[in-house]
């Protein structure tokens, strides 16, 4: 082999070493990065049209909490289908035609749950719908604990009061957002009446004043006076 036809072999060697890695590191990075976190809240406000359902999927690692709600906002009837399936295929919250509803697992045994919005029911109106989910790992607080206990520290009281206060931060969370889910409720609810009112207010206001107008113009007909002059004959 010569020295060119090694050297050339070398790059090759070396580009297909550089691209391995870069795929490794593409593997390893694909997974959400969000996986590993103590605790995970999603707000999210969709619009599902009308006859159509949709369905959004959350990681949630094995002993984790996972709570999900839904409240319609605005649209039709203001209500909606709502159903989660487990990562087993099992629907664990079945549909119910309801204007809001929740569902939560204290220890989840991993994997992507299916949260589906349905709003088949209405063949017209599609529906503003405001999602909340929320994944929690108390046990983090556990490995917290070990990696300090290993540093010959007792902060035992510490860390359950941490947990105490991360499990009150968690259901004032969950409140507030029931809050304003029902804040944003009436608010779009007072703004459709308004809308309502003032556009009947005005066509009975055209009605009226056509009403006014065809009276007056009937009036002055039935008091018109004709002339009707007669021919004289010689």
């Amino acid at each position: 082999m010569s020295r060119q036809t090694w050297h050339m072999f070398t790059v090759i060697t070396f580009l297909f070493t550089v691209l391995s890695l870069v795929g490794d590191v593409f593997s390893t990075s694909a997974a959400p990065w969000y996986e590993n976190l103590p605790a995970v809240t999603m707000d999210y406000k969709v619009h599902i049209d009308a006859g159509k359902e949709d369905c959004y999927f959350q990681y949630v690692q094995p002993g984790a909490t996972f709570y999900a709600s839904y409240q319609v906002l605005k649209g039709g009837d203001g209500m909606c289908g709502f159903a989660v399936r487990h990562p087993n295929g099992q629907i664990v919250h079945p549909y119910e035609w309801r204007q809001s509803a929740e569902y939560a697992d204290q220890t989840s045994s991993g994997g992507y749950y299916a949260v589906c919005i349905d709003n088949q029911f209405s063949r017209f109106a599609g529906k503003l719908v405001n999602l909340y989910l929320s994944v929690i790992r108390y046990d983090m607080w556990e490995k917290y604990a070990k990696e300090v206990e290993e540093l010959d520290m007792n902060i035992k009281n510490f860390t359950s009061s941490i947990q105490f206060v991360e499990r009150n931060i968690n259901d004032i969370l969950q409140y507030q957002y029931h809050s304003r889910a029902r804040e944003s409720r009436d608010y779009n609810l007072l703004m459709d009446n308004n809308t309502y009112v003032l556009r009947w207010s005005f066509i009975q206001i055209l009605a009226i004043a056509a009403t006014a107008t065809l009276q007056v113009y009937f009036v002055r007909k039935l008091f018109e006076v004709k002339d009707n002059s007669s021919k004289t004959r010689i």
